[in-house]
């Protein structure tokens, strides 16, 4: 049995999230706050529907979807409005993992080859209101997406018979046994809806219940019972925190069963305080969580490694690694070709927030983006000339100025590494 996953879905329609297609009671005024308030409380996925009606109301929600994107650490599948090729574009460029056809419209049963085929079928999802039009686009559906979005119950147990093609089901039901027959199905990989997207929804305590009916929820699931680990004197088990982009060692802490299983669980590292002699989240306090990827034992089961995403510094001294103070060995230039970028244009940040009397960033920003791409032009061009020269340094000095002023460009239009690093990885 496949896991099952939880999904949360926001209609956005001018600017705030509503209640459903047709309720417009407004739920949350930030829709970018809820977005986060789901990824925190445990959520696996997030629906984004935008039911707007104008051109510049779309491309609000675009720009809102953007947004969201940056605070959540879930895959994100967003559509609405989408008419044209250049929708699906706009919605994918958002950092949303699929972007959605509704399959109810004409168009888009016109568009979904055209798409499937300059995005990959991976990118693309569709949303169905009725089994007729997956019997009738049958072909379209499994040919060029990789996820279903049905908008009410169905009958689950003949889609499946048509189509392998992993589901998603959003219901209005609140009524917890319907909610799990819809779980059960088998061609069923998550739940959205209106009991799932309740703010006060405890995702972790809804998936014990699942859990208990025998419907396997969690994102996470230990391959190993903490019983095979080999503990230390004090029956704990080191646990070394690594970041999983740089590869840098973090910090180094211990867990005992309780710690583990709740790090398993909730998908965020949670520790156990040798002093305090109870258990402790990274975050809970400071916000700076740390967002499970990866955990991996050694050889002889007695250290565990995890590899995560850190929110914020990772030392409570405010330093970005609790490794940070050298006390044997010689000076070695250490360079990390993605801290090195970071360091770059976070420095680069800084004078646009901060300006800086006689600083050359600080005249790009002044004079603003016809000025900044002018010199990204004019330094690609240089590039092309220093190639013609069979002196690599002069290619190598000319590639640096280009990457200086793409990285002005960057800030100037709120583009980050992160999210360069995330487009390229699609890729």
């Amino acid at each position: 049995m496949s896991y099952k996953r939880l999904i949360p879905c926001i209609f956005i329609l001018g600017g705030k999230a509503v209640k459903w297609f047709d309720d417009p009671t407004v739920v949350s005024e930030d829709v970018i706050a809820l977005a986060k308030e789901y990824s925190d409380n445990g959520a696996d996925e997030l629906l984004v529907f935008d039911l707007s009606n104008t051109d510049q109301d779309h491309d609000e929600s675009i720009e809102l979807m953007k947004k969201i994107n940056r605070v959540i650490r879930i895959p994100m599948v967003a559509g609405g409005n989408v008419k044209r090729q250049e929708d699906v574009k706009k919605i994918l460029y958002t950092g949303a993992k699929r972007a959605m056809l509704n399959f109810s419209k004409p168009d888009s049963q016109k568009l979904i080859e055209e798409v499937a085929k300059r995005f990959g079928k991976e990118k693309i999802a569709v949303s169905l209101n009725d089994f007729d039009a997956l019997f009738k686009q049958q072909h379209l559906i499994q040919t060029y997406s990789s996820q279903i979005v049905f908008m009410h119950r169905l009958d689950l147990n003949s889609v499946v018979n048509i189509t392998d093609i992993p589901c998603v089901v959003v219901t209005d039901t609140l009524e917890k046994e319907e909610l799990f027959k819809i779980l059960e199905c088998p061609g069923v990989k998550g739940l959205s809806g209106m009991y799932v997207s309740q703010r006060e929804i405890n995702c972790a305590d809804f998936k014990e219940e699942c859990s208990q009916k025998g419907i396997r929820m969690t994102s996470f699931e230990s391959l190993m019972d903490f019983s095979e680990f080999k503990l230390n004197s004090d029956g704990l088990l080191p646990v070394v925190t690594q970041h999983y982009k740089t590869s840098e060692v973090l910090m180094v802490a211990y867990m005992n069963q309780e710690a583990f299983e709740k790090t398993v669980k909730t998908g965020r590292m949670t520790y156990f305080s040798r002093s305090r002699q109870s258990l402790w989240t990274k975050g809970e306090t400071s916000g700076h969580f740390q967002y499970v990827k990866s955990l991996t034992i050694d050889c002889d089961k007695d250290t565990l490694l995890a590899k995560v995403d850190q929110v914020g510094a990772a030392c409570h001294t405010g330093n970005p690694t609790c490794f940070f103070q050298p006390i044997v060995g010689d000076q070695y230039e250490e360079i990390n070709t993605q801290q090195v970028f970071e360091s770059v244009y976070h420095t680069i940040m800084d004078r646009k927030e901060h300006p800086k009397e006689g600083s050359y960033t600080n005249y790009l920003f002044e004079k603003g983006i016809d000025k900044i791409l002018k010199k990204v032009g004019e330094e690609a061009a240089e590039i092309i000339i220093a190639a013609k020269n069979p002196n690599p340094e002069e290619l190598k000095y000319e590639m640096c100025d280009f990457l200086y002023h793409m990285m002005v460009l960057m800030a100037e239009r709120g583009i980050t590494w992160d999210d360069i690093m995330e487009e390229m990885a699609k890729r």
